[in-house]
C-alpha cells in the first residue's frame, strides 16, 4: 500500500506556513514564495505526487475587517494585508497548476489554531 503525501499551505506574503505529512511523519516549516516553489518543484517529476491543500481565505463569504474602535487607516491597512495574502494563495494555485500537482482549495476555519492546539495534534 503506497503512502499518501499531503502538504498543507497557509499562504502569507512574507513566509507561508507549510505542513508536510507522509504517514505518521509530520514536518512544519515557514517558506518564502520562492522557497515554496523549490519545495514543490521537487515533486514535479516524482512518481508519488502529494495532494496540496491550500487555505483560501477568499472562499469565505465576506472579508470585513472593520473595527469601529480603530481608524479607517488601520482598517484599510488590515484589508490591504488580507488582500495580499489572498493573492499569494491564488499564485500558489497557479504554481501547482504549472507544476502539474493536484491541489484542493480549503475554506479556512473560523478561528486560528494556537500553538498549544498545534502541539497537541502534531505531538
Amino acid at each position: 500500500m503506497k503512502q499518501e503525501i499531503k502538504i498543507g499551505i497557509d499562504p502569507d506574503v512574507t513566509k507561508s506556513g507549510v505542513a508536510f505529512k507522509n504517514g505518521k511523519l509530520i514536518e512544519l516549516s515557514n517558506l518564502s514564495f520562492f522557497q515554496l516553489f523549490d519545495y514543490l518543484s521537487f515533486y514535479e517529476k516524482e512518481e508519488i505526487k502529494p495532494t496540496i491543500y491550500i487555505e483560501c481565505g477568499f472562499l469565505n463569504g465576506s472579508n470585513w475587517h472593520i473595527n469601529r474602535k480603530q481608524s479607517n487607516a488601520i482598517s484599510a491597512k488590515i484589508g490591504e494585508r488580507v488582500g495580499a495574502n489572498f493573492e499569494v494563495a491564488k499564485k500558489i494555485i497557479e504554481m501547482c497548476e504549472f507544476l502539474g500537482l493536484t491541489y484542493l482549495k480549503v475554506k479556512p476555519i473560523k478561528s486560528k489554531v494556537d500553538s498549544i492546539y498545534l502541539k497537541k495534534i502534531t505531538g
